[in-house]
């Protein structure tokens, strides 16, 4: 088993910055691929950014790229997401979550662990 934990959630004017941070522990050795995905109220939970444990390779959702950065520290078993420009339409909980399959990345079902979520709230 996996335990994620997600810290670093706040309110934040539009055009700012914050970092999402998710603490991993347990098996994580077993961990191929780590992702963030968000869910704004009355909206599905939708893919945000992903990375490759082992290479670092990254992949982002078409709405963030250029303004997010997912990031790994492999030492500390921590995953980031560095959202700069935030916009209001950034408004959601954003879900940390990891996988052990090399399944598309973007995909909900690929993920076998999940941390409880961290509200990230951006005012225009």
């Amino acid at each position: 088993q996996v335990q994620l934990v997600e810290s670093g959630g706040g309110l934040v004017q539009a055009g700012g910055s914050l970092r999402l941070s998710c603490a991993a522990s347990g098996r994580t050795f077993s961990i191929y691929r780590m992702g963030w995905f968000r869910q704004a109220p009355g909206k599905e939970r939708e893919f945000v950014a992903a990375i490759t444990w082992s290479t670092g390779s990254t992949s982002y959702a078409e709405s963030v790229k250029g303004r997010f950065t997912i990031l790994r520290d492999n030492t500390a078993n921590t995953a980031y997401l560095q959202m700069n420009s935030l916009k209001p339409d950034d408004t959601a909980v954003y879900y940390c979550a990891g996988t052990t399959s090399s399944y598309y990345y973007s995909l909900r079902s690929t993920y076998q662990y999940w941390g409880q979520g961290t509200q990230v709230t951006v005012s225009s």
